[in-house]
This record gives C-alpha cells, structure tokens and sequence, in this order.
C-alpha cells in the first residue's frame, strides 16, 4: 500500500533537521568556495580575498571567471601532484579491498582459530590514532628504521620506503583496512550456508563457488567499502603529510601548502573542488550500490 501524502510529508519533516544542518553547515560554505573559486571576491569572500595573492576577480556578483582553474590546471606541479593522487587512490582501494576479501574468504570457509584471530587483528588498526600510525609506519621503513636495522644483521639490504609514495601507500591501506574488512566480512558472512552447501554438492570446487555464488551476493558491501577507501585516500592528509615525499605529493596536503604556505588560498579552493568533482564519481558508485541493494530487497 503507497504512503498517503500526509506520511510521506511527515516522513520528509522527521528528516529535513538533520538535512537543513547538512546544508547550512556543508552546503553553504561550499556554495560560497565555489564562488569564491570564480572570482567572487566582496561579500563573505572580502577578509580573505582581501588578504590572497595571485587571484583571478570579477567586478560584479553576476560574473564569474575560470582564471583560476586555468592558472592551476596550467601548473606542472598540480598536473603531477594530481596523477599521484589518482594512482595511489586506485591502488590503495585495490589493496584494501583484495586484503579484505581475503580476510573474509578465510573466515567464512575455516573455522580455525587461526582464523578468529586474524579477523580480529584486521580492525586493530580501527583503535590506534593515525598520527601514531603515521609516525611508527615512518620509523619502521625509513634509512635507519626498524626494517633496515634488522635487515643489516643478517647481511641484507632493506629498501628505504620512509618518505616515499610507497610509504603512503602502505599508511592508506593500514588506515581504510578495518571498515574494508567490517563490510565485506559481513558480507560473505551473510550467504546462506544451504548455497555453498548446494554449490558444493553440486561438484563446484571452491573458486568456482566463491565467483557464482559468494561474490556476487557479497557485491554490494565490497563496493561500499570499496568507495569509502577511495574517497577517503583522495582527501586524505595526516598520512602523506607524515609519510610522503617533498614532491610529488598527494592533493590534500598540497592544497594545505598553498593556502597556508604559499598564500593562495583561491588556488587551493581549486584543488579541493577537483578532490570533490572525483570523491563524487566514487560516491556516485556507493549510491548505486545502496539503490541496487534496496531494489534487490523490494524497498523501491
């Protein structure tokens, strides 16, 4: 039966608190961002418009200009720093999610004790602040770290990953890891057993019945998790701040340094709106999967 118009309005007032806090609080800074990244420079713009070097202006509310984005698209600097930041997204959500499936694969097939324990130790990760993470991480893979010290006494050469992409790499995966591992482990683990059971009676060996039978059923919780790497690791700062390179570096700490380091704070609108025109096409993949889910269930 189809909700009488007078639910669906009490429904729509039960959650517009939340959303009118969502706009005013989110919303609307980045609506006046966005403008201040055309050159909209007086109004609630004025202090720091009054205060940044190098910006492309207008001289009226109705105008706007791309002087800005054609400035930082133009820098070599950025064009670099954005490759960078794609590359290790795509590489750390592929990490995260292999792990995680398997992790999951692991758990849901054995009933080990090895294997408890390896899915607890998976959201360790969850409880240690980042910082600390960050700077152990550091420590363990710079010239004079852990690995390389371990490595000299037994007469082998360790590689110097401190201050590196792959040190980054390597902070992202431990940081997204957890949820990953959270959302596909109760994926998998939410397959009926009668369908392996029957997969299995049925001659189908193991990969067999993990690629027709667990995986797709597990589909959506991998996407989610999926995209919550992916749009994470894509603004992410604490880890390639600690962890990375001068140069190249990845988009959340570079727009850091030219807002506070270089002054250029229109500059730095600039990358943070490419950060969230690609965050969206990932958030684009978690809304389908949550519709997906929702039309599989018989909720739309």
């Amino acid at each position: 039966m189809k909700p009488s118009r007078r639910h669906r309005l009490g429904g729509l007032a039960l959650a517009s608190p939340p959303l009118i806090l969502v706009a005013v609080f989110v919303g609307f800074p980045i609506l006046v961002a966005l403008a201040y990244s055309l050159g909209q420079v007086g109004g609630l713009n004025s202090t720091i418009g009054t205060i940044a070097t190098e910006q492309s202006t207008v001289d009226a509310w109705y105008k706007v200009t791309f002087g800005a984005y054609r400035t930082v698209f133009a820098d070599p600097r950025f064009q670099r720093d954005l490759v960078v930041t794609v590359l290790v997204t795509l590489a750390t959500t592929v990490i995260v999610v292999v792990l995680a499936w398997g992790i999951a694969l692991y758990v849901r097939l054995s009933d080990s004790w090895v294997a408890k324990i390896l899915s607890a130790l998976a959201v360790v990760p969850m409880f240690i602040p980042v910082v600390i993470a960050s700077w152990a991480i550091l420590t363990f893979y710079a010239a004079d770290g852990f690995l390389r010290s371990i490595a000299a006494h037994v007469g082998i050469e360790a590689p110097i990953w401190g201050y590196t992409i792959t040190a980054v790499v390597i902070g992202l995966v431990w940081t997204n890891l957890p949820f990953a591992t959270l959302m596909v482990v109760s994926g998998v683990q939410g397959v009926p057993d009668a369908l392996i059971e029957a997969a299995r009676d049925a001659g189908a060996s193991i990969p067999r019945t993990v690629v027709s039978i667990i995986a797709p059923m597990a589909l959506v919780p991998t996407v989610i998790a999926g995209t919550f790497t992916a749009i994470g690791t894509l603004g992410a700062f604490t880890v390639p701040y600690f962890t990375g390179p001068n140069a190249p570096k990845m988009l959340g700490v570079d727009l850091a340094d030219y807002f506070q380091s270089f002054n250029l704070p229109q500059s730095s609108v600039v990358m943070a709106i490419v950060i969230f025109i690609v965050a969206s096409g990932f958030g684009g993949v978690y809304v389908w999967a949550n519709y997906r889910s929702a039309a599989s269930s018989g909720r739309v």
